[in-house]
C-alpha cells in the first residue's frame, strides 16, 4: 500500500468510520493529487472533505428496491397504527442515498391510504451531495427498474430526462446530513418505530460494525423493527438484535444475556422456496396488486447459477429455515445436509448452510460452505458479502478481496436496469 493510500484510509476512517476498499482508494487517488492529500488533509465540514467523502461513497439505489422489504414495512406500520391510533409512526432511512428508499416508503404508505400526518420518514446520509439530490426529488430513468412502471406515472412528473417526485410524497419525508457514528448528531433522534439500515455494514471494519449496530440499537424503540440487508443480519445479531419471525431481514432488539448463536437469523433469501407466510392485510394486498410492489421489479440479489439448479426436496429448505429461525441450529444443519445430499450443486443451499454454521460458532465450516457457494455461483452477492464480513472479523486479508468482488457485482447490477 502506498503512503498516499494509507494516508487517505486513515483520514476517512478517523473522520467517518468508513473502511473503503483498496480499489475505491486507488480510484480517488487517480482523480486527486496524492501529495495534496498527504500534506493538506481536508477538514470535516469543509467542501473539500465533503467532496472526498462523495468520491468514496457512491450511493446506488432505485425505487422499490427489494419489494419484500417494503411489504414487510407496510405490515408493521399498519399494525403499529392499529395498536396506537393516536400516535405517529416514526421511520428512519439510514443511509438514504439520493432519497430512493424514503420516497419508496412514502409511496407505499400513500397508496395504502395512510396519510402523511400519521407517519414521518427521516432520511439521513453521510454525503451532502446525496442529501441535496434527495431534497431536490429528481430522479433519472435508472431509478426506475422493471417492466411495470405504473407507479412512476402516478407519483412522478417527467421533467426533461428526469422525473420529479410528487408533492404528496414529499409531505412524508425530511432529509438531513449526518454520520451514524457521530455521537453528537443522532442521540436526540432515539425512539424510531421502524429503521431501514441496509447495505451499510459492509463498508465498515469490525469495530465500525460494532459501533454502527450499537448506534442503530440506540435509535430504535424497544419494540421497534430494524430492516437490514440479508447478508448484514448476522452482524446485527451479534450486537444486540434478534430475528423477528416474519422475515430474515427483519430484526428486533434482543434482551440482554442471550447467547449470540441464539440471536442470529440464518434464513437465506431464496424466494422460490419461501415458507408460506400469512396473507397481507387487505390494504397491503391492494398495494401489491396495484403494482407498488409489482412482481416484475427486481428482487434482492441472489445467486446467478452457472447451470440449471438441481431439483430440491420440496420441504427440506423450509424445514431448515424453520429450525434456524427458532434457534434449533443442529436441526437446521441436519436439514441443510439432507437437502445437499439430494442436490449437491445447489449454491443457495450451501449459502444457507454457511449461515447456520456461522451462527453456530463454526467460522471455518461457514467459510468452506460459502466458498463452495461462490464456486458454484460466482456472482452470489450475499455469499461474497458474508465471506467479506467473516474474514474481516477474523482479521485476515481475504476479506478485502471478497468485499471488492461484491462491490463490483453490486455496481454492475446497479448500473444495468433490470
Amino acid at each position: 500500500m502506498s503512503h498516499a493510500t494509507a494516508t487517505l484510509r486513515k483520514l476517512l476512517h478517523a473522520r467517518t468510520g468508513l473502511a473503503p476498499s483498496d480499489a475505491d482508494l486507488e480510484r480517488v487517488l487517480r482523480e486527486r493529487a496524492p501529495g495534496a492529500l498527504a500534506e493538506h488533509a481536508p477538514q470535516p465540514g469543509t467542501p473539500a472533505f465533503e467532496d472526498l467523502v462523495d468520491q468514496v461513497v457512491v450511493p446506488e439505489s432505485w425505487m422499490l428496491r427489494d419489494p419484500a422489504v417494503f411489504a414487510e414495512a407496510l405490515r408493521f406500520v399498519q399494525a403499529r397504527l392499529a395498536a396506537r391510533p393516536a400516535a405517529q409512526v416514526r421511520i428512519l432511512s439510514l443511509p438514504c442515498a439520493g432519497g430512493e428508499e424514503p420516497y419508496s416508503m412514502a409511496l407505499v404508505l400513500a397508496q395504502a391510504g395512510i396519510p402523511a400526518a400519521r407517519c414521518r420518514i427521516d432520511g439521513i446520509d453521510l454525503s451532502q451531495a446525496a442529501i441535496a439530490r434527495a431534497r431536490a426529488g429528481r430522479f433519472t430513468r435508472n431509478a426506475f427498474r422493471g417492466a411495470d412502471l405504473a407507479f412512476r406515472a402516478r407519483w412522478f412528473t417527467p421533467c426533461g430526462d428526469e422525473y420529479q417526485v410528487d408533492e404528496a410524497l414529499r409531505a412524508y419525508v425530511g432529509f438531513s446530513q449526518g454520520n451514524l457514528l457521530d455521537a453528537d448528531v443522532l442521540p436526540a433522534r432515539a425512539g424510531y418505530d421502524l429503521v431501514f439500515c441496509r447495505n451499510l455494514l459492509i463498508y465498515f471494519d469490525d469495530a465500525g460494525r460494532t459501533r454502527a449496530a450499537q448506534a442503530i440499537r440506540a435509535l430504535l424503540a424497544d419494540d421497534g423493527l430494524l430492516l437490514s440487508g440479508y447478508a448484514e443480519a448476522p452482524s446485527f445479531c451479534r450486537h444486540g438484535f434478534a430475528p423477528a419471525p416474519q422475515a430474515c431481514f427483519a430484526l428486533r432488539k434482543q434482551a440482554p444475556g442471550v447467547p449470540a448463536h441464539a440471536r442470529t437469523p440464518v434464513r437465506a433469501p431464496l424466494p422460490e422456496l419461501r415458507t408460506p407466510r400469512p396473507a397481507l392485510p387487505p390494504a397491503a394486498a391492494a398495494v401489491v396488486r396495484a403494482a407498488v410492489l409489482p412482481a416484475s421489479l427486481p428482487a434482492s440479489p441472489t445467486a446467478v447459477p452457472t447451470a440449471a439448479p438441481a431439483p430440491l426436496p420440496p420441504d427440506a429448505l423450509a424445514q431448515a429455515r424453520e429450525h434456524a429461525d427458532a434457534g434449533r441450529l443442529p436441526e437446521a444443519e441436519a436439514a441443510c445436509r439432507t437437502l445437499l445430499a439430494a442436490a449437491p450443486d445447489s449454491a443457495d443451499a450451501w449459502f444457507l448452510l454457511g449461515m447456520v454454521e456461522d451462527c453456530g460458532g463454526k467460522p471455518q465450516a461457514a467459510d468452506a460452505s460459502w466458498r463452495r457457494c461462490v464456486y458454484l455461483a460466482p456472482e452470489h452477492y450475499e455469499a461474497l458479502c458474508s465471506l467479506a464480513l467473516l474474514h474481516e472479523r477474523l482479521g485476515d486479508a481475504a476479506g478485502a478481496g471478497f468485499r471488492q468482488r461484491a462491490a463490483r457485482i453490486f455496481a454492475r447490477r446497479g448500473s444495468t436496469p433490470a
